[in-house]
């Protein structure tokens, strides 16, 4: 296993990017995608997890439009991040991804037509709108809050199977929110499952946060492995 920092042309710039390559070539892929706090240690280390488990893993830096090359923001002031994920709209954010979709179907250790995408906070929103917009063997969201807002425009849009991942105690995230995404999805059709960590707070999966809660986080984990070698 190794890694690289590499840099993807857009259409607004250029935008730096981790990967992590497993032992194995050519590899399925998977796009992680960032909290609101960056490309940080722990979204890097979560790609090296994957790169581990035999899946090549594109992390891209979504806030290159306004931050530096290696952003990370503080997990203390969450409103400072406000100028950089103001900017990922959904215009933006599918520039962005066709980029970096075609820097990995172009790429001779991938298997393109092997992509799955998971994300994080921010960017659990991120892949619920990117399944929406490609065709993907599978999609992950952790605790992607936006969801919320955005589920009755996208949820009929969901192309690949979907697992979504909630924390019980996350208070951006009601149970009625909970159960009015489940029932869009499924008047849709869709094929998804749902886990609700009922002990744990959003931002649980992340071992630098204060919300890191350990049990769940390693069934989420054991159970997103599960749910993609199924699908990919």
């Amino acid at each position: 296993m190794n890694t690289e920092t590499i840099i993807i042309k857009t259409a607004h710039g250029e935008m730096q990017t981790f990967v992590a390559y497993p032992d194995s070539s050519p590899s399925p892929c998977i796009l992680v995608l960032q909290e609101a706090f960056g490309v940080n240690d722990h979204i890097k280390d979560i790609a090296v997890r994957f790169a581990k488990e035999g899946y090549l893993a594109v992390a891209p830096e979504l806030y290159y439009r306004t931050a530096p090359p290696g952003f990370a923001g503080s997990y203390e002031d969450f409103m400072a991040l406000k100028p950089h994920f103001s900017q990922l709209t959904p215009e933006n954010l599918k520039s962005d991804l066709d980029a970096v979709l075609d820097w990995i179907k172009t790429n001779p250790k991938s298997i393109p037509n092997r992509i799955a995408s998971i994300g994080y906070c921010l960017g659990g929103w991120v892949s619920f709108l990117a399944n929406s917009l490609y065709t993907f063997k599978a999609a992950i969201s952790y605790y992607g809050s936006r969801i919320v807002q955005t589920s009755e425009e996208y949820s009929p849009k969901q192309n690949a199977p979907l697992l979504l991942v909630w924390a019980g105690k996350d208070r951006s995230v009601k149970q009625t929110h909970i159960a009015a995404i489940s029932e869009l999805l499924k008047s849709s059709g869709k094929n998804y499952v749902e886990l609700v960590f009922s002990e744990a707070e959003h931002g649980f999966f992340c071992d630098a946060r204060a919300a890191y809660h350990k049990t769940s986080a390693a069934q989420a984990w054991a159970i997103t492995l599960a749910f993609l070698k199924e699908h990919i």
